[in-house]
């Protein structure tokens, strides 16, 4: 799914907006997004520039609430669901796993 990302909209909030439109889940309900991602730093990674200048180009990925997230150049997220029984890895689990 693509969704465009408002021009008074962070692209935080257009995160939150476009999977709980998918899941079909009250914005609330869906884990918080900053367990994700910095989401100050993301949102100022596609803010205008200090001068007021829009930024070109740019990509990021990532996974949240059980999908693949994509937003470019803070102007369209593309949100593709992943695969049933395939599972998020979270830190707690990378740390789990470099302890053992």
């Amino acid at each position: 799914m693509e969704s465009e990302i408002g021009t008074d909209e962070s692209v935080s909030m257009a995160v939150v907006r476009v999977v709980s439109a998918v899941e079909g889940r009250d914005p609330l309900s869906l884990p918080p997004l900053a367990n994700v991602v910095d989401t100050d730093a993301l949102d100022a990674l596609f803010d205008a520039r200090y001068d007021g200048t829009q930024r070109t180009g740019g990509r990021l990925s990532f996974v949240y609430s059980k999908c693949q997230i994509t937003i470019d150049n803070a102007e369209f997220l593309t949100l593709q669901p992943l695969e049933t029984g395939r599972r998020e890895t979270s830190s707690q689990d990378v740390n789990d796993r470099n302890t053992a």
